[in-house]
């Protein structure tokens, strides 16, 4: 990947020839002659740059970024959850952008995919709390928020924190809850607070909710309405692992039990702060403004899909919310970031798009009688609406 940090116009120029692969050739294969024939004035400083880095470096002219301390214990942190959740790697990596980006996330998929074992592993490699809430039909909200507890000894009433008042929050089969309880977390998640009564209680600054659905069994279920779904910034689907992955996990998990030690710790848990620096650099990432007009057309296409194709205008009733544009442009920073760049590419962009738009659109009743899904949705809107 080429080390070169232009400034201005001349940046958005630059990156906009470089950003077709996420994983740049060496600077000995830039098309330098395409820069030439481009702007004489960046292929002048190109070249110098160029000069000065193979002096100093003559074995690799391609230099990556240099890893920040922070980047660093971020990649010790992926290592780890890759450790210890096997075959997963998506979720583990949209964990990580959660977490830079300050979302939450709802994974769908069937039992024993390593839902909750993948909350538990960031739990243990971060500085933080974590509770795990198992959702029932019978849930109040007080049973998250908690309540005013009548102390006799002291003759009034004192507030006892529930569980939402950690870091990491597991919410399982989240849709097994009633309504009045899926309202209580979604103040939780839009707002970072919790009222009870008259109060209102402030949440930790680090706090990441990671809630679960099982697609197999509806009965009895609650779905959730589509103001609590826009409140996730992603929406994952996992799915069985592979033979050799299942082996994988076999040995795993008879190591474990034989040595009585599930998820051991990692060498060194990522810090709060370093959360908090990593999530500001996230936010000065260069994206140029060619890709920002590519988000908000990809999410004004939901919302208007008859002019970019005619099949998605017979499939979709209901577009994405400008929040779908905010968790694009955040989860496709963050990506960026984890790959070690200072700018963002459309491939960031289209990586991320499924995932934050899958659960924010809903199909007419034609579509859904077809077996039309969200998913088939986005792939349509990605193959029509042309990326920078």
């Amino acid at each position: 990947m080429l080390a070169v940090r232009f400034t201005g116009s001349r940046y958005d120029e630059v990156t906009r020839l470089t950003l077709k692969s996420r994983k740049s050739p060496p600077a000995s294969r830039v098309g330098v002659k395409r820069l030439r024939g481009t702007n004489p004035a960046i292929a002048i400083q190109y070249e110098r740059t160029r000069e000065h880095l193979t002096e100093s470096h003559p074995m690799d002219t391609a230099i990556p970024l240099s890893s920040t301390p922070t980047q660093l214990a971020f990649n010790r942190l992926r290592d780890y959850l890759n450790e210890q959740i096997l075959g997963q790697h998506s979720l583990v990596e949209r964990l990580l952008v959660a977490l830079l980006a300050d979302g939450h996330l709802l994974v769908e998929g069937p039992p024993g995919l390593a839902k909750t074992r993948s909350i538990k592993a960031l739990a243990h490699g971060l500085e933080g709390d974590f509770q795990r809430v198992q959702f029932t039909p019978d849930m109040l909200p007080a049973d998250l928020t908690g309540s005013e507890i009548y102390r006799p000894e002291e003759g009034n009433f004192r507030f006892q924190r529930g569980p939402l008042f950690h870091n990491l929050i597991l919410a399982d089969e989240i849709n097994r809850a009633p309504a009045k309880v899926q309202s209580a977390l979604l103040e939780a998640m839009g707002e970072h607070q919790i009222s009870v009564g008259a109060a209102t209680y402030p949440l930790p600054r680090l706090f990441l909710v990671m809630a679960t659905q099982n697609p197999i069994e509806h009965e009895g279920t609650y779905p959730l309405p589509e103001a609590q779904l826009d409140r996730f910034m992603l929406h994952v689907e996992v799915d069985y692992p592979d033979r050799a992955t299942t082996r994988r996990i076999m040995e795993l998990s008879r190591r474990e039990a034989l040595e009585a030690s599930e998820l051991p710790p990692p060498a060194q848990r990522l810090t709060q702060n370093a959360v908090f620096a990593a999530r500001r650099d996230v936010l000065e990432l260069k994206l140029a403004d060619a890709l920002a007009e590519y988000i908000a057309a990809l999410v004004e296409a939901t919302r208007d899909p008859g002019q970019y194709s005619g099949q998605l205008a017979e499939w979709l009733r209901w577009g994405a919310s400008p929040r779908a544009a905010i968790a694009i442009e955040r989860g496709a920073r963050a990506l960026a970031w984890l790959d070690g760049r200072d700018y963002v590419s459309p491939e960031d962009v289209q990586a991320i798009a499924p995932d934050a738009l899958r659960h924010r659109l809903l199909l007419n009743y034609t579509a859904q009688a077809r077996g039309i899904t969200a998913q088939q949705c986005v792939d349509e809107l990605l193959r029509q609406v042309p990326a920078p």
